[in-house]
């Protein structure tokens, strides 16, 4: 094993040139230290739908200079099998960065790999907020896009998130084919991180993007007519790029005045320094802005995740108290879907508008549009399917104007057909304004009075942690062994019957007449999906990126204890009956 982790070692040691990374894996070899080799050189890091994202570190499987050449010089290839080089040096690709460490070495090392390869660049030379590079393919009619970010994984880690030219995150064939391509073209062919900045095939026009940017929020912010001199909010951009994308918000909207920004988290800061993680779904990410709003008495809290492709909110309870409802995912995805039923022009079918959402996030959105007359749009998770369904239905004729997941992700797809937390964050704070002056509510209101009239939906979401894939593998064929003779799946979970079953791996769906399910299945992942008696629905699946099972339960009741016992009675059932812990091998977290 070692012989072959030295040889692997030696590669690496030949391909590259960056000083740093070289003494971390030399410092290996003479410590002899094969484990810690074998880690980092036996796979190679995995370009899958999401691109790339690890710990920055020397190896193959890891975030670094030779990894993200070698990603680059792969997916240079794989355009140009794709369009070929004419189009390639005249339509181009756009490159972007965040604030991490070594992400703006990474987005000059990606271009330099393009421009080698007699691919045009739009390159972005200042910090940009990630949905900036999707929009940059659709304003400039380019052919692929890169963003080099980790969203809002921890400090040590960065990402490589890829575009098609449809603006949407990278779907299946597209991400084998680059992989193959990475794997035929492994040996870096320029390491001149300065090339952007002399190259004629690189076009720098970050503020014509910017500006065209925000004009696309016209058709959803214009028309508040609410009173804007005075309506205050906290803003913290997480210590990430946010805050200058914000300010524009404000001004657009009138609102310079009246936002707050948490100075402690305002400016970009690879290292996070106030929060455990920099994610504003984590508990205590948002304590500094609630702070500073309970301090001067502010109702609404709006937060972004360092990349401000997320959006979160909290809502002051009742005035002069420090008592704040940071409000889910799921809560803010439904008041987003209200208002734009609200404010949906009278002169267009409604039959039209689309709403989309994905299949771990909340019914309620569904429930709306089966009472409202409008199309609702199931997709699998992430905004790779939620972007690519959307265009899909804008072909067919549907006015796809909006898609949500539970994990604080908003698309508004005239602006980008991706999640976007900047243009949430000003299409947020129109809602509540204009709610303010319809009905004098808060968005907190709002959405009691969306449960008052669709139905109350209470989530319980929560994972096991997996020892290891083997054992997710093994855990899923035990459920699916819990039939019973010649049932193709098992009839009750704890008191309640099983009234449809999915599952999005063996592909099969009781619902549909052929047993066929409308998703796509894969065989590469574990996901289950059953709707009970008693209106409960719940997927559970197998996480891509963590050694987890994630469970997604709703249940949906007249009033809010019940769908809140629902939904906890089927998490204590499904922990009894199909995760058994104490069986399995599997962690409570």
């Amino acid at each position: 094993m070692s012989a072959t982790i030295l040889e692997k070692a030696a590669n690496w040691l030949e391909v590259d040139k960056n000083e740093t990374t070289r003494a971390e894996i030399q410092s290996l070899i003479d410590a002899k230290d094969y484990a810690e080799l074998t880690n980092r050189l036996d796979e190679r890091i995995v370009f899958g739908t999401a691109g790339l994202r690890a710990k920055m570190q020397a190896g193959f499987s890891c975030m670094n200079d030779v990894t993200v050449i070698q990603a680059s010089q792969g997916l240079g290839a794989y355009i140009l099998s794709q369009f070929g080089k004419e189009v390639a040096a005249a339509r181009g690709v756009v490159v972007g960065h965040d604030h991490r460490h070594n992400s703006a070495r990474f987005a000059r090392l990606t271009a330099a790999a393009f421009i080698t390869q007699g691919i045009k660049v739009y390159f972005y030379d200042e910090l940009v907020h990630t949905p900036l590079v999707p929009f940059g393919i659709k304003h400039f009619k380019a052919l692929a896009g890169v963003m080099i970010t980790a969203s809002h994984n921890p400090a040590q880690d960065n990402g490589y998130k890829v575009y098609w030219e449809n603006a949407c995150q990278i779907i299946p064939p597209h991400d084998a084919g680059i992989f193959t391509m990475i794997e035929q073209n492994l040996i870096p062919l320029s390491w001149d991180a300065e090339l952007v900045d002399t190259s004629p095939l690189v076009v720098k026009k970050l503020p014509e993007v910017r500006a065209a940017y925000f004009k696309s929020f016209e058709p959803f912010v214009s028309s508040s007519g609410a009173e804007k001199s005075h309506f205050p909010f906290v803003y913290t951009p997480m210590h990430g790029v946010g805050l200058e994308a914000m300010k524009h918000n404000a001004l657009i909207l009138g609102l310079q005045e009246s936002m707050h920004v948490v100075e402690e988290q305002a400016h970009p800061d690879p290292n996070f320094p106030t929060v455990k993680f920099p994610n504003p779904e984590e508990k205590g990410a948002l304590d500094l802005a609630i702070s500073l709003a309970t301090k001067h008495n502010i109702p609404l809290v709006v937060a972004s995740d360092p990349d401000a492709d997320r959006f979160a909110a909290a809502i002051q309870v009742s005035p002069g108290t420090s008592n704040y409802t940071v409000l889910t995912g799921n809560q803010l995805g439904i008041l987003f879907g209200s208002y734009i039923l609200e404010t949906y022009p009278a002169s267009k079918d409604k039959s039209k508008l689309a709403m989309l959402a994905s299949t771990v996030s909340s019914q309620m959105l569904s429930s709306m549009a089966h009472a409202e007359g409008f199309h609702f749009e199931e997709t699998l998770t992430g905004f790779k399917w939620l972007g690519n369904v959307a265009l899909q239905l804008q072909e067919q004729g549907y006015d796809a104007i909006y898609a949500f997941e539970e994990a604080i992700g908003y698309m508004f797809s005239p602006i980008v057909p991706d999640k976007d937390g900047i243009s949430a964050a000003a299409i947020f704070l129109t809602a509540a304004q204009h709610w303010k002056k319809t009905e004098n509510i808060n968005p907190l209101q709002k959405l009691e009075n969306l449960y008052e009239k669709y139905g109350f939906f209470e989530s319980h979401n929560n994972y096991f942690i997996s020892p290891s894939p083997k054992i997710t593998s093994h855990v899923f064929t035990e459920i699916r062994n819990l039939k019973a003779g010649d049932r193709k799946f098992p009839e009750f979970l704890g008191r309640r019957k099983i009234t449809r079953w999915r599952d999005l791996t063996t592909g099969w769906d009781s619902a549909t007449s052929d047993g066929v399910p409308k998703l796509p299945s894969s065989s590469s992942s574990e996901m289950i999906t059953c709707e009970l008696e008693g209106g409960v629905r719940f997927s559970v699946r197998g996480s891509g990126t963590e050694p987890k099972i994630k469970m997604y339960i709703e249940c949906k009741a007249t009033t809010r204890e019940e769908a809140r016992a629902g939904a906890d009675e089927v998490a204590a059932d499904l922990e009894r009956e199909w995760f058994r812990p104490e069986v399995t091998g599997l962690r409570k977290p």
